[in-house]
């Protein structure tokens, strides 16, 4: 069972998306929603956010098909 919010926006779900659409790790969230803001960037989030962001990244194993 997952641990971690997977809410829209927060850190695992931004890392499960970045995963999944094909780009590199770049850990962020945004704590109001998906695209609202305030973007949160890897140098103001916590530990516990960068765990949760590395995780949903890792975790994830689906990957968008392009064509």
């Amino acid at each position: 069972m997952n641990k971690y919010d997977t809410k829209h926006g927060s850190p695992y779900d931004r890392g499960s998306a970045d995963y999944y659409y094909g780009r590199g790790s770049n850990p962020h969230c945004y704590p109001n929603g998906t695209g609202n803001a305030p973007r949160v960037k890897v140098e103001d989030m916590t530990q516990a956010e960068l765990d949760a962001y590395h995780a949903g990244y890792e975790e994830e194993t689906d990957r968008k098909q392009w064509f």
